[in-house]
């Protein structure tokens, strides 16, 4: 069922991607500039910096704006020190949220966040206080006619992959943080290309929500959270069904 709703994500980010474009270029950039600051800059060799590189690509972000980045992180151009800062809260209708940031200025950050919530009917919570819902970890989203759930679990599983879970949206494929680029480099030595592969919050218990009001209200969070500079990725764990998702971003 959280699957389902990772799924939703990954469609509607395509569909308003020509919308967002210079946002989306921008948390792109601190993605690339981060994972080539832990990992080096030659993605032959990194494979988070290769996720992030190929994302890039799919975005259509110009190939001097991805050696920029790359460079940033390796130290070869100066750049803005960013921090990573995870943020723990509840949206309404008791839904839990990890959002995560990348920024320059933290006390600017939390403040942004912190009204964010409030205005939305929820608030920010101590650390600790939600992480416990959800399962961090490795995750790629791979639809359906890229493979079959043979070829796609023997590929997995002997990269060290923990699950693959199949739904009618595609394959789910998760792994222990640790086995991330490994798993990632053996998807890509068989030619598949995910929806979506990132280090989530997979929610372990979602919360229905069944009122339209509510799912207003955190569509609006939502589109609040991710429309701020200094937010990279939004995790929570709200489940609808499709009517009311549709009824809820009109």
């Amino acid at each position: 069922m959280a699957g389902h709703n990772k799924w939703s994500k990954v469609k509607r980010g395509k569909a308003i991607t020509d919308g967002r474009r210079s946002k989306i270029f921008s948390s792109l950039s601190r993605d690339i500039t981060l994972a080539a600051k832990a990992g080096g800059g030659d993605p032959a060799g990194n494979a988070r910096l290769r996720t992030f590189v190929l994302k890039a690509r799919d975005a259509n972000m110009p190939a001097e704006n991805v050696d920029r980045a790359i460079k940033k992180g390796t130290g070869e151009l100066p750049g803005v020190v960013y921090e990573e800062i995870t943020y723990e809260g509840y949206g309404p209708g008791g839904v839990a949220f990890i959002v995560q940031a990348t920024t320059d200025n933290k006390t600017r950050a939390a403040k942004d966040i912190r009204s964010a919530f409030t205005r939305h009917g929820g608030n920010l919570a101590s650390t600790g206080a939600v992480a416990f819902q959800f399962l961090h970890a490795g995750q790629f989203l791979i639809p359906k006619e890229q493979t079959t759930e043979d070829a796609l679990l023997e590929t997995a599983l002997e990269a060290g992959a923990d699950d693959v879970i199949v739904s009618e949206h595609g394959y789910e494929v998760r792994c222990q943080i640790h086995a991330f680029d490994q798993v990632a480099h053996a998807l890509e030595g068989k030619k598949l290309q995910p929806a979506s592969a990132e280090i989530a919050y997979i929610p372990i218990n979602p919360v229905p929500v069944t009122d339209l009001a509510i799912a207003k209200t955190l569509v609006k969070l939502h589109v609040i959270l991710d429309e701020s500079d200094d937010v990279q990725h939004v995790f929570s764990n709200e489940e609808m069904d499709d009517a009311l998702s549709a009824a809820a971003h009109e």
